[in-house]
Order: structure tokens, then C-alpha cells, then sequence
């Protein structure tokens, strides 16, 4: 079966559309020249009427009603140029006269009619329009008039007028087809370029953009969408590319330094104390391997928001009492105090196991971040929309420049200023993408050298 391109189906449903409209017009403009011509012969036929009732005068002696001399005038005695033909019938339907120019034919007659009615018939096969008209004397009716004129030049007009039409007709959709597929053509010219486009865009090539048209119609709404598409594609490239550029670089560096420990280890004999230093520096680089494995496992599991949560009611304050004792170690060795106050119990209605990872993080970057007899404060406010937790640590702070980017993976604030401080920059990736997850906004704030607050905004949670 033949297919039509795009560009011809475009043009055909216009050519469609349009042919409806025409034939309508057209049909219009038939009626109403057929109805004009119509009402013009009736009106002649009305005013022979009146000129036969008012020069016959209609007694009971039938014979007294013709006026020979009005009957062989030149209309109703020649029937090649616009004739009329009279004839009288009595009421049971026989002939009484005729003019001249019907000869021996006779004007059809309907008994079952006694008012006044028209009608299109043919006399020696030629259209005629008939009246005929019942005569009336003191309520009786004394005979019938009919009355009838040509219709050959009207019904010629009506036919050349159909000819006119249909040949206007078909030029007219033969020409709008070829003009339809021509706009056509040009108004899906940006949908070629929008191909044209994709065609060369690959992974390793995603600078090219589709050009946009010039008027801002439902074209150029498509290519700005599709350029929007390509911007985020190509940011999510790169960002993978640099993830696996950092990820790698982050895998290689513990094994490296635990193939050089071993390869020195093993060069010559050594004492004990010296193999029990180098293994248990070994065994802390397989813990931060073991650590930056299950961060990028765990990132790369909630990358593409595919986790199913689990909505249930999650205690706040049990949950921050066990993350306080789980880092107990860690705030006794940086000697922080720990501020907090439950005013009551704090729900939130969530996912347990992602909340405890989001609110370990945090709360392992404040302590991390401290510095020594530091205060880390932990609050909980509420609100007719949010129940916030609030994190906030006097520690070291963060550039503003880095605000924006400490949410990147592998991104560590002005990291090489502290190099004590240890870390693969993963925390605050996985607890941004998790909040995306449990719809939590996140907001960060901090200062260099005064601290940082965290506030985890959860929806109002459900009564329990």
C-alpha cells in the first residue's frame, strides 16, 4: 500500500478539509442560483395568472371564458423562444381549451389537487414548471387553470453552472494539494533540521544543538525542549564520566599504597613490631577501601531514584540517640560536647533505613568537621508544613564558592587545607539524592571559620 510522507499527509488533510469547505460553498451557490431562477419563473408564472384572471371572465357557460384573440398572442403561440402554455380543464378532468402552441399535447393534470399547487414536469421531453389553479365561483369550483412556462434555457444556465463548478472544482483541489504540500514543506523544514541533528549527536558528541526557528510557534517550543534534553543528557555524561574518572582514581589509590606497604614489606626480613605497623596500615587502607565501596555501591543503588521506600512512622529521637552512641568514640577523642533537648516525641512518616543514613552522615561530617572541645548542636522544630532537624558544628566552615559543589561526588571543600581530615567527598552526594528520594529539602548554610548548619526539612508528618 502506498504511504504518504509526512509532508503529503500534512497537505492531504488540508486538501481534505478545504474540498469539504468548497463543495459546501459550492452546493450553496447551486441552491441559490437554482432557487433565484426558480422564484423568477414562478414569479412570471404568477403575473400570467393574474393577467389570465383579470382579461377571462369565469361564468357557469364555459364556452364564454376564452378570449381568442389573448390565446393566439406570440407567447402562447410559439414554443421556441420562452413560450407559455395555458390550458383549462373542467373538474372531472377533461380539456376544455388550450393555446395554440400546445397543439395536440396536453398540460399534465392532477385531480387529487383543489388548491393551488407547482410542479416540475416535461412536455414533448422538454422541463417545463406547471401551476395549476382551481376556479372558483361563489365557493364552487367551476374548472381548473394550469399554466405552464419552458424551463430549457434555465435547466441550460443550471447545467453550464454545474459544468463551471466541477471544473473549478477539481483545478481548484489539484492546485491547493500542490500549494498545501509546499507550506507543508517548508513548515516542517526545522522537524528535517531536528533529524539532521540527532543524526550526528553520539555519546562522544553532544555539543550540537538543533537551530530555532525563527517564530516562536509549537516548532520552536519542540526544538527548546529537545535542546533542554540534550543540555541535561550531556550534563549527566559528564558527570558520569567524571564520577568513573573519580571513582577509579579514589579504587586506585588505596591499592596502590597497599602494593608498595607489602612490595616494601617483603624486601628483606624484619621484626615484628615493624610487620605488625605495616599490616595494621595495610588493614586501615582495606577499612577506607571497604568504606569507599560501600559509599559507591550504595550512591550508584540511588543514582537513578530506582529504590522502592518504605513509608512507615520513624522516631527521631530514638534514631539521633543511637547515632550519638553508635559515634561515641569519635566525640570522646575530639572531646565535643553534644547539645540536644527533646521537647516531646518527633515522628516523621518515612523511610527508617534511608532517614538513619542521611542523619548519619550529617552528623558524622559535624563531628568530623569540629574542631577539638567543640559544641554540636542537634534541634527540632516544627511548623504547619515542616518538622525540621537542625545540625549545627562551630567547626571549620565552608568556602561559599564551594556551596554549590560540595554536593558533586568526590568534591571535598579546600581539602588539601586539611589534610588530617580524612575522606573520599561521597557523604553529601548520597544524602542530596536521598532527600531528592524522600522528598526532604535539604538547605545548607555555613561560614569559614564560624561553622556550618544543616536543616532536613521532612513534610509534616502524620499523626501516630
Amino acid at each position: 500500500m502506498f504511504k504518504f510522507s509526512f509532508k503529503n499527509r500534512l497537505a492531504f488533510h488540508f486538501l481534505v478539509s478545504t474540498a469539504l469547505i468548497i463543495a459546501m460553498f459550492f452546493v450553496l451557490i447551486y441552491t441559490t442560483v437554482k432557487y433565484t431562477i426558480y422564484s423568477d419563473v414562478n414569479k412570471d408564472i404568477e403575473v400570467e395568472i393574474k393577467l389570465v384572471f383579470s382579461e377571462t371572465k369565469f361564468s357557469n357557460d364555459i364556452r364564454s371564458w376564452i378570449d381568442k384573440e389573448e390565446w393566439e398572442e406570440r407567447e402562447h403561440n410559439l414554443i421556441a423562444v420562452d413560450p407559455v402554455f395555458i390550458q383549462i380543464y373542467n373538474p372531472q378532468g377533461v380539456a376544455i381549451e388550450k393555446s395554440p402552441n400546445l397543439k395536440k399535447d396536453n398540460l399534465p393534470f392532477n385531480p387529487n389537487k383543489t388548491e393551488k399547487f407547482y410542479s416540475d414536469t416535461h412536455l414533448k421531453n422538454q422541463p417545463i414548471r406547471q401551476v395549476q389553479v382551481p376556479i372558483f365561483s361563489k365557493g364552487k369550483i367551476l374548472g381548473f387553470l394550469l399554466i405552464a412556462k419552458s424551463l430549457k434555457q434555465e435547466n441550460l444556465v443550471m447545467d453550464n453552472l454545474a459544468i463551471i463548478l466541477w471544473l473549478s472544482y477539481g483545478i481548484m483541489l489539484f492546485s491547493f494539494f500542490f500549494m498545501a504540500s509546499f507550506i507543508a514543506g517548508e513548515s516542517i523544514k526545522p522537524i528535517a533540521q531536528i533529524t539532521d541533528t540527532a543524526s550526528i549527536i553520539t555519546t562522544e558528541n553532544l555539543k550540537s544543538r538543533i537551530p530555532l526557528p525563527q517564530h516562536r510557534d509549537e516548532l520552536y517550543v519542540l526544538s527548546t525542549t529537545i535542546n533542554e534534553l540534550l543540555d541535561r543528557i550531556e550534563a549527566a555524561v559528564e558527570r558520569e564520566k567524571q564520577f568513573t574518572s573519580d571513582a577509579s582514581h579514589e579504587l586506585r589509590t588505596p591499592l596502590a599504597v597497599l602494593k608498595g606497604t607489602l612490595e616494601v614489606l617483603v624486601r628483606k626480613p624484619r621484626n615484628q613490631a615493624e610487620y605488625e605497623e605495616k599490616i595494621n596500615y595495610c588493614i586501615k587502607e582495606v577499612d577506607r577501601l571497604n568504606h569507599l565501596a560501600d559509599e559507591l555501591l550504595l550512591l550508584a543503588r540511588f543514582e537513578n531514584h530506582k529504590y522502592n521506600t518504605k513509608k512507615e512512622p520513624v522516631f527521631l529521637n530514638a534514631l539521633v540517640l543511637d547515632m550519638l552512641a553508635r559515634f561515641s568514640q569519635k566525640i570522646k577523642l575530639k572531646k565535643l560536647k553534644i547539645n540536644y533537648q527533646f521537647e516531646k516525641d518527633y515522628y516523621v512518616v518515612s523511610d527508617a533505613y534511608l532517614v538513619s543514613i542521611i542523619i548519619s552522615n550529617l552528623l558524622s561530617n559535624a563531628l568530623k568537621y569540629s574542631n577539638e572541645n567543640g559544641e554540636v548542636i542537634l534541634a527540632f522544630t516544627e511548623n504547619s508544613k515542616y518538622l525540621t532537624v537542625t545540625i549545627t558544628d562551630h567547626g571549620i566552615g565552608i568556602h561559599k564558592a564551594d556551596l554549590n559543589k560540595i554536593r558533586q561526588p568526590f568534591y571535598r571543600s579546600k581539602m588539601v587545607d586539611n589534610p588530617e581530615i580524612k575522606g573520599v567527598g561521597l557523604g553529601l552526594s548520597i544524602v542530596d539524592r536521598l532527600c531528592g528520594l524522600l522528598q526532604v529539602e535539604l538547605v545548607i548554610k555555613s561560614k569559614v571559620g564560624i561553622g556550618t548548619t544543616i536543616d532536613l526539612k521532612f513534610p509534616r508528618p502524620t499523626e501516630v
